[in-house]
């Protein structure tokens, strides 16, 4: 056990650097403010190892709480004062620790929301289904929204706008209702595609929601073409949405129908797009010679899933080697087609003329 430390120099010296240590002192010394106030300069938390009268001394859990959530061992007392809790909040305290009634006060609420993340949970009831506070907690941090009350989770003017003020996937939290209403969906998916996910399936499987979702979102390029996955199966298998998806991103083909995958217009508008989707192509059209061209001038490693026919052929071999080149102009990247080409022609002299042999045997491509 360690032996309790009693002198007030050496005290001091203890907690300076190390505010811990205040465990280690004696009861006196932890009822002595300045041992107290220096402890809490560096280890706030260490307001539970201070005397009951400290605790309740507003100066010295001001200095605690400003720099950790040690609020938690502050007295009763302080927990209930109105302008003690609205400086300590100020100062990045959680509501959490606040009396119940410091919970249900809107302006010591108001003030938590706009400054924790986490404030809604513990504000009371009656505020979780007041429209202001909810709607500048969801402002601060979106997915608070699942702490406001049922009532305004399915109120459609309130949930329009939290989506306008804190993005689409406040309809996470939405009522079941109004995650099937067309109206507060489309607002949500064209804020953020993969909102499309927390819609109903009837508007997964709603052509004018799922285009929304998947070109709309496009036009803030930001769009990574996987929200198409959240589509119905029936609008992946039509090819006049496929095609829309494939314009605002190439990704979406990953997730279009066999059929469609295997539809060479369709194919050819993905891999133009991104020439790494040849890898979703049906081996039909992985040995499409037209098809694999216009995918390694896109994209050189799309070489990868050509048919072993076409890694020989060498057109289409210099085709994605002369990509790689380019990209290695353009970015200072380069991505290796030529490890997917047969052996013949990676040692063909035309083909290796354009590359750089050296870094190809370092990387034990040759």
């Amino acid at each position: 056990m360690t032996e309790k430390i009693t002198d007030k120099t050496e005290a001091l010296a203890a907690v300076k650097d190390a505010g811990w240590e205040l465990a280690n002192v004696s009861d006196e010394l932890k009822a002595d403010k300045e041992v107290v106030m220096v402890a809490l300069k560096s280890f706030g938390d260490g307001l539970q190892y201070a005397s009951d009268d400290l605790k309740a001394d507003k100066e010295v859990v001001m200095v605690a709480v400003k720099d950790s959530f040690a609020l938690e061992y502050a007295s009763d007392e302080l927990k209930a004062d109105k302008e003690f809790m609205m400086a300590a909040i100020k100062a990045g305290s959680q509501l959490e620790y606040a009396s119940d009634e410091l919970k249900a006060d809107k302006e010591v609420v108001m003030a938590a929301v706009n400054n924790d993340m986490y404030a809604l949970e513990y504000a009371s009831d009656e505020l979780k289904a007041d429209k202001e506070v909810v709607i500048a907690a969801v402002k601060f941090y979106d997915p608070t929204f699942e702490h406001a009350s049922d009532e305004l989770k399915a109120d459609k003017e309130f949930v329009m706008a939290a989506i306008k003020v804190s993005g689409g996937y406040t309809l996470e939290y939405a009522s079941d209702e109004l995650k099937a209403d067309k109206e507060v969906v489309m607002a949500a998916v064209k804020d953020s595609g993969d909102a499309l996910e927390l819609a109903s399936d009837e508007l997964k499987a709603d052509k004018e929601v799922v285009i929304a979702a998947v070109t709309d979102y496009s036009e803030q390029g930001l769009n990574h073409g996987d929200n198409f996955m959240y589509a119905s199966n029936e609008l992946q298998a039509d090819k006049e949405v496929v095609m829309a998806a494939i314009k605002a991103s190439g990704t979406t083909f990953t997730y279009a129908s066999d059929e469609l995958q295997a539809d060479k217009e369709v194919v050819m508008a993905a891999v133009k797009v991104d020439g790494s989707q040849l890898e979703h192509a049906s081996d039909e059209l992985k040995a499409d010679k037209e098809v694999v061209m216009a995918a390694v001038k896109e994209y050189g490693c799309a070489l990868e899933h050509a048919s072993d026919e076409l890694k020989a052929d060498k057109e289409v071999v210099m085709a994605a080697v002369n990509n790689d080149v380019d990209a290695l102009l353009e970015n200072g990247s380069i991505m290796d087609a030529l490890e997917y080409a047969s052996d013949e022609l990676k040692t063909d002299p035309e083909i290796l003329g354009g590359v750089d042999v050296d870094y190809l045997k370092k990387r034990g491509i040759l």
